[in-house]
C-alpha cells in the first residue's frame, strides 16, 4: 500500500463486495454514540457502527451512501469499515426499501416472539435509512 500525503486510505467491505478501496481526503462515519470524522493519520480507534449515512471526499468530491452498521477500525493512513452493506445513495432501490419497511412494521405489529422482534426492528431502522437517504437527494 502506498501512502498518499495528507490522504487516508479507506477499505468498505461487505459480504457481496469491496465497497470502496481509496485513498480519500475524509470520511465520516455514523458510531454508536454519534458521527466521528476520519482523516490521515487519526488516533488509533475500533468502534461499532450504527446504521446511518457514510459520507466520503474524494479528489474534492462528496459521496454519500447508506451503512447497515458495522466495525472500523482506524491506525494511521488505513480505516477498514467492515459492514452488512453500503450502498451509495443513487443505486438505492427505494421501492426495495419502502416494501422491507412494510414487512418489518408488520412483524412488529405481530409480535410473534423476541427474537422475530429485534430482527423486524433492525430491519425497520435500516429500511428507514436507505428511504430517509434516498428522499434527501430529490
Amino acid at each position: 500500500m502506498t501512502v498518499v500525503a495528507n490522504k487516508l486510505h479507506l477499505e468498505i467491505i461487505s459480504p457481496d463486495r469491496i465497497f470502496l478501496d481509496e485513498e480519500v481526503e475524509t470520511a465520516v462515519v455514523r458510531t454508536a454514540t454519534g458521527d466521528v470524522g476520519l482523516l490521515n493519520d487519526h488516533l488509533p480507534m475500533v468502534t461499532p457502527l450504527a446504521v446511518g449515512r457514510l459520507k466520503v471526499v474524494v479528489d474534492g468530491k462528496h459521496r454519500e451512501a447508506a451503512c447497515a452498521g458495522g466495525i472500523v477500525k482506524i491506525r494511521g493512513h488505513h480505516a477498514l469499515v467492515i459492514t452488512e452493506a453500503a450502498e451509495w445513495i443513487e443505486e438505492i432501490d427505494v421501492e426495495r426499501a419502502r416494501k422491507a419497511r412494510e414487512r418489518a412494521e408488520n412483524r412488529l405489529q405481530s409480535k410473534e416472539n423476541e427474537v422475530d422482534l429485534h430482527r423486524a426492528k433492525i430491519a425497520l431502522t435500516k429500511a428507514l435509512n436507505r428511504i430517509k437517504l434516498y428522499e434527501e437527494r430529490e
